[in-house]
């Protein structure tokens, strides 16, 4: 009877109605990946973070966000996949609230990892239900453009809605605000979405559960704790070696069971690895870009927050234009073609950015360089995303979309960690070399080391007035070092990936959408 009135409920209801309901629940969870990012100067002096701590405040939501993807795709498969979404948001929504009354760095941290959390089960259901909302190959297709769309335009968008209400509110207001768009969304789902499950009824795959999380969560916490461990220490060691260890049980794992969460065998297909590369590789970039920009526009220029996320626009309006112009082409010219040249397009605007210094003018090389980042972007999503989720079928749809935004994830947390790290390390050698010979003790030195803010602070209350213009021009020159460094990894990560995948993705003829017939028996069982 359940059934029979959830069927009469898709009919009733549009897909496309379903997909705005779903778009919105996908830009909530996403946006607050980079909404923080034109908070983090603010957070510094409010929370004394030095930039392992900024790092953290951003990756504190990934992580979890990423270890439990494949939990969320696996339980919203069989719990029902409206009803996981709508309970996730439930909690999203508290966490939020919590997050918003912190008053320290443990608290926040803590309140963004169980937002996190919540996110990994809200995100793969979102994708799962518009693959089962859509009949239609071809409409489905425009509805994964559309999804990534949305996701790609909530990363662009959160520096200017976080600018906004750090200028006119609190530093609380950029988490506190997800609560009525998370209750409009439940409320919405529950007229509108109709209820999704996986039709193979299966166990819950506890052991495929935590051998996959553990495996995740392990790698991305050495990876961002490696710098300030040192790479070579017990514990960053031992978190690697765990990650391999449970990577490989889980395999195995996964393999003897007749109902997989995940079937190993489609890490077989060159399409599914190489796209799941390519989506990886574009948030790699994207999130150690907004990291580092958002920075760069308070810290050097000294734009307001709100003034810093505004000047981002750009990145979003290219991205909203250039994203559907990428789906067409990849018809057109094949999926190969086109996230081959995104990628290349994306590490050339990152390196792009290292020839523009602290006083460059923002219509030039600076808007320039971040238009390119977004078309290339917009060229790697959709594209990307419709070859890999092409090859799963029906009872795979949950643990596919899961796969497709833990790459998101782990590609942009390790952005963060690794373009954050890589910046950090040159900038705190570079306040070394500019602040040890003026006399400035080994307290104050380490203190400034720290973060670009520490290291204002530090020379403000410094007795040396006569030199503060020479050592501002310093520490300025110590950003951009770091900057610098930061995109050149980014950059050269990009095009070497462009490279590598344009041999294993779909020429013309096997692009979903072409010869769709071609990609998707399984689906069609």
């Amino acid at each position: 009877m359940v059934e029979e009135i959830e069927l009469a409920r898709r009919r009733r209801h549009s897909p496309w109605l379903i997909l705005a309901v779903l778009c919105i629940a996908v830009l909530i969870v996403v946006i607050d990946n980079t909404i923080v990012n034109v908070a983090l100067p603010t957070l510094s002096a409010k929370l004394n973070a030095s930039d392992s701590g900024l790092q953290w405040i951003v990756d504190s939501y990934s992580l979890p966000f990423a270890g439990l993807l494949l939990a969320g795709g696996e339980l919203s498969d069989r719990w029902g996949r409206r009803r996981v979404m709508q309970l996730s948001l439930v909690t999203f929504a508290l966490f939020s609230v919590m997050a918003a009354e912190s008053h320290s760095m443990t608290q926040l941290l803590i309140a963004r990892a169980l937002m996190g959390a919540s996110a990994a089960f809200t995100f793969p259901a979102t994708l799962s239900l518009i693959t089962a909302s859509f009949d239609d190959l071809a409409d489905r297709a425009k509805a994964f453009g559309i999804w990534g769309a949305t996701a790609g335009i909530a990363i662009a968008v959160g520096p200017i809605a976080g600018g906004y209400l750090i200028d006119h509110y609190w530093y609380g207001s950029v988490f506190i605000v997800n609560v009525p768009v998370a209750c409009l969304t439940i409320a919405l789902a529950a007229f509108i979405v109709p209820e999704s499950r996986s039709p193979v009824v299966r166990r819950v795959d506890l052991g495929g559960l935590a051998l996959g999380s553990v495996s995740v969560s392990s790698l991305v916490l050495g990876i961002i704790e490696g710098p300030s461990w040192g790479w070579l220490s017990a514990k960053v060691l031992a978190l690697f070696v765990v990650s391999v260890l449970t990577l490989l049980l889980f395999a195995l794992y996964e393999r003897r069971l007749t109902d997989p969460m995940l079937d190993i065998r489609l890490f077989h297909s060159a399409v599914f690895s190489s796209a799941a590369a390519a989506i990886a590789t574009s948030f790699f970039c994207l999130f150690g870009f907004v990291f580092l920009v958002t920075q760069y526009f308070q810290l050097v220029h000294g734009y307001s927050p709100l003034s810093a996320g505004v000047h981002t626009l750009p990145f979003a309006i290219v991205t909203i234009i250039a994203t559907p112009i990428g789906a067409v082409l990849a018809l057109r010219l094949g999926v190969r073609w086109i996230v081959s040249s995104g990628l290349v397009i994306m590490g050339g605007a990152m390196l792009w950015m290292t020839q523009f210094g602290a006083h460059a003018a923002y219509w030039g090389a600076v808007v320039v360089s971040m238009m390119l980042l977004a078309v290339g972007f917009s060229f790697i999503s959709s594209p990307s995303t419709s070859a890999l989720m092409g090859s799963l079928t029906a009872a795979q749809i949950g643990a596919g979309a899961a796969v497709n935004e833990t790459t998101r994830e782990l590609g942009g947390t390790l952005g963060v960690a690794v373009v954050g790290s890589v910046f950090s390390s040159l900038f705190g050698k570079s306040v070394a070399v500019v602040l040890a010979p003026l006399g400035f003790n080994h307290h104050d030195v380490t203190l400034a080391q720290s973060s670009m803010q520490a290291a204002l602070r530090v020379v403000a209350l410094s007795p040396t007035r006569s030199q503060g213009a020479t050592i501002h021009d310093g520490l300025i020159r110590a950003f951009m070092d770091g900057f610098h460094r930061g995109c050149i990894v980014a950059g050269l990560t990009a095009i070497v990936m462009g490279a590598l995948t344009f041999f294993f993705l779909p020429r013309l003829a096997d692009t979903p959408g072409h010869v769709v017939h071609s990609l998707s028996p399984l689906q069609q069982s």
